[in-house]
């Protein structure tokens, strides 16, 4: 048994399609914090004083890639890689200190964040922690966050350009369907014309067909009754043009007949192409306003973001 959708059941149907697409969106959680804590970080055998940072949700292998090149950024130095565990000798982290330091760090993947452990070596054996002073460590720790921040909002920018594309290819399918109603209506109006048009043709062509037909009748009538000769041969000369008129309107009216058809079965397929274009449309303009609120969130997310 089928059964018909009313209008509330299609309103319904279409409320929890918007749901299911708010719902099924990365990332809508809300962002995450930052945080850049003192802490005591392990490199090799030994406790150094240090930062715990958390990024989070940040793509571990580009974190991996901008840290090394923020402390190479200005020197000649290289970060030295081992076990995981980065060394740089005579970084230029002007924002820290305006001599060279020294900086020891390991970056760790951890499900839904990156984790950052570091130390700031200032000179031999003197690290950036409370004991040198709160302006220091405060500019580590602002030096910390603006780079984890960095990388947050790189990730929502890349989560907030993916979702402004879906929201562009559902608008870009909306325009299909409207371009594809609008030619549809075109081709019921102009074939509507077509109808109107070959049936005046028609008329006239009846007419003139009734008339060439009745001629023929008075004509064959008249050359009964004329004596064989050349008179009567001119005459049959006569019906044999007229009869080919006639066979010419004949077919002009089977050409009209059959465009008339053909352009009633196009009306027949556009109209009946509209209501279901409509119907899809109604659903793809659900589909977009589900679409913008998951964008609005992301751009919620980052705005909220560069204010940390």
């Amino acid at each position: 048994m089928i059964i018909g959708l009313n209008l509330s059941d299609m309103k319904r149907s279409l409320l929890y399609l918007c749901l299911a697409l708010l719902a099924s969106a990365p990332g809508l959680n809300g962002q995450k914090p930052i945080k850049v804590l003192e802490d005591s970080v392990q490199f090799g055998n030994y406790l150094y004083p240090g930062f715990n940072v958390t990024i989070p949700e940040a793509n571990y292998d580009k974190v991996l890639k901008n840290w090394i090149k923020a402390q190479e950024s200005g020197t000649k130095s290289k970060v030295q890689t081992e076990n995981g565990e980065m060394t740089i000798f005579g970084a230029i982290i002007k924002e820290i200190s305006p001599s060279p330091v020294n900086i020891y760090s390991r970056l760790m993947n951890e499900d839904t964040l990156s984790r950052m452990m570091v130390s700031i070596e200032l000179k031999k054996d003197q690290y950036v922690e409370a004991a040198v002073g709160d302006i220091q460590l405060t500019s580590a720790r602002n030096y910390l966050k603006e780079f984890a921040k960095d990388q947050y909002i790189d990730f929502i920018k890349d989560e907030l350009a993916a979702e402004e594309k879906i929201l562009r290819d559902l608008k870009q399918e909306l325009g299909g369907l409207e371009n594809s109603k609008a030619r549809s209506q075109k081709t019921a109006k102009n074939k509507r014309n077509t109808v109107n048009d070959e049936q005046e043709k028609l008329l006239v062509k009846h007419n003139e067909l009734s008339l060439l037909s009745n001629e023929i009748i008075g004509k064959n009538n008249e050359m009964m009754a004329m004596p064989v000769g050349a008179g009567r041969d001119a005459m049959a000369a006569q019906i044999k043009e007229l009869e080919k008129r006639r066979k010419q309107l004949q077919k002009e009216i089977g050409k009209s007949e059959s465009k008339i058809n053909k352009a009633r079965s196009d009306i027949d397929q556009a109209d009946r192409a509209i209501p279901r274009n409509e119907s899809e449309q109604n659903v793809m303009k659900s589909k977009i306003d589900a679409q913008q609120a998951v964008v609005q969130k992301f751009i919620d997310k980052l705005n909220n973001v560069k204010l940390y």
